[in-house]
């Protein structure tokens, strides 16, 4: 069975948000060294839950997008496009982590599916160019 295992919080204004998150849940942010401007979010050292990430919404629309860890990105874009969804940003890599490709259900509900695989990912061409 697949479960979430990352969230990303997509905002507006990354700073406001960020004290917000800070103040009311008491959450720790940490710039991600990486490609894209990201924070890694954790939520916690202790009882259940899941850390995330923290981004710049790439067309103005805050929203939260669940990630689910997957054995085959390719094949799991395939079962989407099976079961009536649609993948929405193709398969990319994410240095250092694996792969991702974002995807919606037939109701618009947007989520991630991540192949963990940081041998692969680390080196393709165009690591470094995320779409916009």
């Amino acid at each position: 069975m697949n479960r979430p295992f990352h969230f990303e919080i997509h905002v507006t204004d990354p700073a406001k948000s960020q004290a917000f998150f800070e103040k009311v849940f008491g959450w720790k942010f940490s710039k991600w060294n990486g490609p894209e401007e990201f924070w890694l979010v954790n939520t916690g050292e202790s009882g259940s839950g899941i850390n995330g990430g923290f981004l710049r919404s790439r067309d103005g629309q805050p929203r939260t997008v669940n990630t689910v860890e997957v054995v085959s990105v390719d094949e799991a874009c395939d079962k989407v496009k099976k079961a009536g969804g649609q993948v929405v940003v193709p398969k990319m890599p994410i240095p250092g982590i694996g792969w991702l490709a974002y995807c919606t259900d037939p109701g618009g509900v947007l989520f991630g599916v991540s192949q963990l695989d940081t041998a692969r990912a680390s080196t393709p061409p165009g690591a470094n160019e995320l779409p916009a």
